[in-house]
């Protein structure tokens, strides 16, 4: 792969056999989340999502009441 200028920034093309082996697709939101020599971590934001999900489950937090819907200005009420 090549390093090109985009913008004020530096970008990459993935090869077509790496997108499908990572599963990407047009759109994807990706971190990545580790760098170490030779080798680069990414974590879609599906990802990261489910293994908060995960985290929250193993944790045994109560479930919310179904229909609830998070309300910032409730929220931040004094």
């Amino acid at each position: 792969m090549q390093v090109s200028k985009w913008g004020n920034s530096l970008a990459i093309r993935l090869p077509k056999a790496l997108v499908d082996e990572l599963g990407l697709k047009e759109g994807d939101e990706i971190d990545v989340v580790a760098a170490r020599k030779g080798t680069i971590e990414i974590e879609t934001k599906e990802e990261r999502r489910r293994r908060a999900i995960e985290n929250m489950e193993a944790r045994n937090w109560p479930a919310l009441p179904a229909g609830w819907k998070f309300d910032r200005d409730e929220a931040n009420e004094r």
